[in-house]
């Protein structure tokens, strides 16, 4: 780990605790280097928030997390199995990183009960019965139970991003990556979907949050990690991030965001 990404000393469990690895993970878009030798442990039960200046490779690191996209170089664990390279495995490893998108991803032509259900079925091998159960009470628990029956197109943008909550958290994933999932909302969607977010940390979700609110990211993270140019720069606890940033790059970032 980088000087510039100690952390401050703050506890944390052992690394037999660990559930996402990622070690010298490189990766390339043509000639950009979006993610430059990368180093990162998640722990059962932490809420790790991403943050940093658009470009700056958060996206992708979430979306490496389950393969999304793939790897130029080094290794990503997950429940100390490496990331499969694809099949059947990687459907089933899959399965247990549930992720939620900034702009929903939900089966159009499905209702809101289908596109709960679907996972259950066709992955986890679920009878229907017990997949409707699962889907009624993780509906319920997102606010949306009175929206089983309508389409995406007829909810809002908060309640489509509630449902895919669920839809990730029916499959009973081991972690959580969150991509930036409130960013295509209104923002009087956005805290109707945090509170949710909110919620599942309380509950000690593990959780990898790519997001620009600072207030989540005070509030539910046990850890702030800070990227920008492919790196990280900083990570530590969002107390010592948000009054006592160490370097410059995130000094000038939080400058910009919090004195608007």
């Amino acid at each position: 780990m980088s000087a510039a990404a100690v952390t401050d000393g703050d506890a944390r469990p052992g690394m037999s605790d660990a559930l996402v690895v990622l070690s010298h993970v490189n990766k390339h878009f043509g000639a950009l280097h979006v993610l430059q030798d990368i180093d990162l442990t998640v722990h059962r039960g932490e809420v790790v928030v991403v943050i940093g200046p658009s470009g700056g490779g958060k996206s992708t690191l979430c979306r490496a997390i389950n393969r999304l996209e793939t790897i130029d170089s080094g290794e990503i664990v997950i429940d100390g199995r490496p990331l499969p390279a694809e099949g059947r495995e990687l459907a089933g490893l899959r399965a247990d990183v549930g992720m939620v998108f900034q702009s929903f991803n939900l089966f159009a032509h499905k209702t809101v009960m289908q596109n709960v259900t679907l996972g259950q079925i066709k992955v986890r091998k679920k009878d229907r019965a017990s997949a409707d159960e699962r889907a009624r009470s993780l509906l319920e628990r997102v606010g949306v139970a009175s929206q089983a029956d309508k389409y995406p197109a007829q909810l809002s943008g908060g309640q489509q991003q509630r449902v895919a909550i669920a839809r990730a958290l029916a499959m009973d994933p081991k972690v959580m990556l969150f991509d930036e999932p409130t960013s295509a909302l209104d923002p009087e969607m956005i805290n109707e979907v945090l509170e949710v977010m909110q919620q599942l940390a309380h509950e000690g979700m593990t959780m990898v949050v790519v997001t620009h609110e600072m207030g989540f990211a005070r509030s539910a993270a046990n850890r702030v990690v800070f990227m920008a140019d492919g790196r990280i720069v900083e990570e530590t606890t969002p107390e010592v991030f948000f009054s006592n940033p160490r370097s410059e790059r995130a000094k000038d970032f939080l400058s910009k965001i919090l004195h608007h």
